[in-house]
């Protein structure tokens, strides 16, 4: 497994990075763009956290394994995995973990199966409808290795205004060199496991205000159903499905540094 590091020293947290179902660590959480702050690594570094993204397999710089594919389960499995090596490599402290996209199923999917090293759980972009059923992988499903294209790298910036063409050029530029070709999943009914009520860990969803992935209908749920009582739910105002890399930037991070700050060892 590949996993990008930038360290704050000293660090009073660490949190790990979940990309979502198309594009890995990197270009969803370090992005670069020259005269502009965009990486949500460097912003909670500035906040005084070490921060980790990994590249679930498939993805950026790691392969795929001699299946070719990837599902919910296997993605939960490597997580937990990648929560415990950061903890034991930082004196065994909780990690907090955060979820963007199909990574926030994986990451509540993680957190339900073993929740010893996560410190706290952030969602963003949640998807899933918990009322609806995902169907099962046909049988005969093949392998695609499918083509990414420049329109859907850019298709989750919809506000007009929000960030500058030139991010939006290197955000594509940088998706498409590491991730290339589509990463294969089946088994997505996997995440019809997921169960809000076994999980007792501190849990903050954020949600952008015109995110068309993750309406509101869909985290009243979520929410709702969640056993922890130490649970918030913040919308980013003017935000979409990728609003830490938007205009909202520094109430995205405000908002998640006050939550998780509560919670540090």
């Amino acid at each position: 497994m590949t996993v990008w590091e930038k360290k704050a020293d000293p660090a009073k947290g660490l949190i790990l990075f979940v990309h979502g179902r198309t594009y890995s660590g990197v270009p969803d959480f370090d992005l670069q763009v020259e005269g502009e702050d965009l990486s949500l690594m460097d912003g909670m570094v500035e906040q005084g956290y070490s921060t980790y993204a990994v590249d679930l397999r498939g993805y950026g710089a790691t392969p795929r394994d001699s299946t070719g594919w990837m599902t919910p389960d296997v993605a939960a499995k490597d997580i937990l995995n990648v929560l415990n090596w950061i903890s034991v490599e930082n004196a065994n402290k909780k990690v907090h973990l955060f979820g963007w996209s199909m990574g926030s199923t994986s990451a509540l999917l993680a957190t339900q199966k073993n929740a010893g090293d996560i410190a706290s759980l952030t969602v963003f972009g949640y998807w899933q409808d918990l009322d609806v059923k995902i169907p099962e992988s046909p049988s005969d499903i093949q392998l695609e290795k499918q083509a990414n294209t420049v329109e859907h790298a850019a298709s989750d910036f919809i506000i007009p205004g929000s960030i500058s063409q030139k991010a939006i050029d290197t955000y594509v530029k940088m998706a498409l060199e590491h991730d290339p070709i589509r990463v294969d999943w089946r088994f997505q009914n996997q995440f019809n496991k997921i169960d809000p009520s076994l999980i007792t860990t501190p849990v903050l969803i954020l949600q952008g205000e015109h995110d068309p992935i993750g309406p509101t209908e869909k985290q009243a749920k979520l929410f709702t159903r969640l056993k922890t009582a130490d649970k918030s739910w913040v919308v980013i105002s003017g935000g979409d499905h990728a609003a830490f890399l938007e205009a909202p930037r520094e109430y995205f991070i405000h908002s998640l540094t006050s939550f998780i700050d509560r919670f540090n060892e």
